[in-house]
């Protein structure tokens, strides 16, 4: 497993079936609850002449990244268990979407994820399947995109006692934004922005002014970092409407902006977004990347003709028999990402599949944890948060374009 990635739909929409292989074989993706909406709500657009909107859903579903796409939990989610207290890991990891069932086995803890709602659809998208419940979710969806009130964002802007005209580049608003974020006066006002900004159930509002007050109500970049970045995003994209940087007429930028909030949780960020390409390294720590999708995309292609090359008997093992290490080919941009972003890998003396020794949890041992009854709260004495190993279920087509994704004479209930 490669880098860990973050991508928006307009990247998967722009790789072709065999391309998407390469990417789920080469890079462990970050799947965000956006990523999934996004998807849906083209159930409600216009499809391109000679299509149906299931058409182009199902396109989308069909590049859906099955072997290693990890779903991240929603950032709302996220954003209330910080503000209660609860750590957020902002350095790269995935906080993966659960609950999962907590497990013991063979003396050691573990974290079972069955398939989540979201990766259930995209299977029985990919089959032409649709739920009228999905439609219904998709016209709610679409009709929230319409632009915002332009005098209402000036307003905004205004209580915070900022001048949108003094802000010239975006670089300038997503310092306005650190600003009022920062700022130490009136700490409850701001924190009240906070719940109110970052869509706080407001039944929790008293919780967390409580827990906040009771800790001697530091900065909000001290007591929960992971809020803090939420609405710097929040405040930045507010400030760069009223200062003309974003323009209100594409619908679409406030869910591209909306991906910046997962920023923390991948190594590198692919996008074929302009919005994303201009914005997206302003929050970006100084060990992620931004990738643009088309350079990734060929770099995809480039990896594909090589290993079409390879001779049928050896294509039917798998894409795990053959393709370990990417290969020094082309322009040679997915080995480059590994080098950059995997320095571990990057130092190790590289070696064949078939010669790598088989180390680790053994296939019975992951037997027996996935169908390891879960314990009761009771039972549990360890950190769930915390376990020494976790499953993730998954279904996996065997082939996909032209690729075996699984050996071709594996069983159909085995995969």
């Amino acid at each position: 497993m490669g880098p860990i990635t973050l991508f928006d739909k307009s990247f998967l929409q722009s790789l072709n079936v065999d391309e998407s292989v390469w990417f789920d074989h080469f890079f462990l993706t970050n799947v965000c609850p956006l990523f999934y909406v996004e998807t849906m709500a083209d159930l409600e657009k216009s499809p391109r002449k000679g299509r149906t909107e299931e058409d182009e859903v199902k396109i989308i579903a069909d590049k859906f990244p099955q072997m290693h796409g990890m779903p991240c939990a929603h950032h709302t989610e996220l954003c209330t268990a910080n503000l209660l207290g609860r750590g957020v890991p902002m350095t790269g990891q995935i906080p993966l979407a659960g609950p999962a069932q907590l497990v013991k086995t063979d003396g050691k803890s573990g974290a079972v994820y069955e398939h989540s709602p979201e990766a259930e659809a995209f299977s029985r998208w990919q089959n032409g399947e649709f739920l009228e419940v999905e439609r219904l979710y998709a016209k709610v969806w679409r009709s929230s995109l319409s632009p915002l009130d332009s005098k209402v964002v000036a307003r905004e802007v205004r209580s915070l006692d900022i001048d949108a005209a003094s802000c010239k580049t975006l670089e300038d608003a997503k310092c306005l934004a650190e600003g009022v974020v920062a700022r130490r006066s009136k700490p409850a006002a701001r924190m009240k922005l906070a719940l109110m900004s970052l869509n706080i159930p407001t039944g929790l509002h008293g919780q967390i002014l409580k827990r906040w007050m009771n800790t001697n109500h530091p900065p909000l970049a001290q007591y929960a970092p992971y809020a803090t970045h939420i609405l710097t995003v929040v405040l930045f994209y507010t400030i760069a409407l009223a200062a003309n940087l974003i323009s209100n007429e594409r619908p679409s930028s406030r869910v591209d902006v909306a991906y910046l909030f997962y920023l923390p949780f991948c190594m590198m960020f692919v996008s074929s977004d302009r919005l994303h390409e201009k914005c997206a390294s302003l929050f970006m720590r100084s060990d992620q990347v931004f990738v643009w999708g088309p350079d990734l995309k060929s770099g995809l292609t480039e990896l594909n003709n090589y290993y079409l090359k390879m001779p049928d008997s050896e294509r039917g093992k798998g894409v795990y028999s053959f393709a370990g290490d990417p290969p020094e080919i082309g322009s040679g941009i997915v080995r480059r990402l590994w080098g950059q972003l995997l320095p571990k890998w990057n130092k190790h003396e590289e070696t064949d599949v078939a010669d790598r020794p088989v180390v680790g949890t053994t296939i019975e041992e992951i037997k027996r944890m996935a169908s390891a009854p879960p314990l009761s709260p009771f039972e549990v004495d360890f950190n769930p948060d915390d376990t020494e190993r976790f499953i993730i279920k998954r279904r996996v087509a065997r082939r996909k374009g032209s690729w075996y994704q699984v050996p071709k004479g594996i069983k159909a209930e085995q995969e």
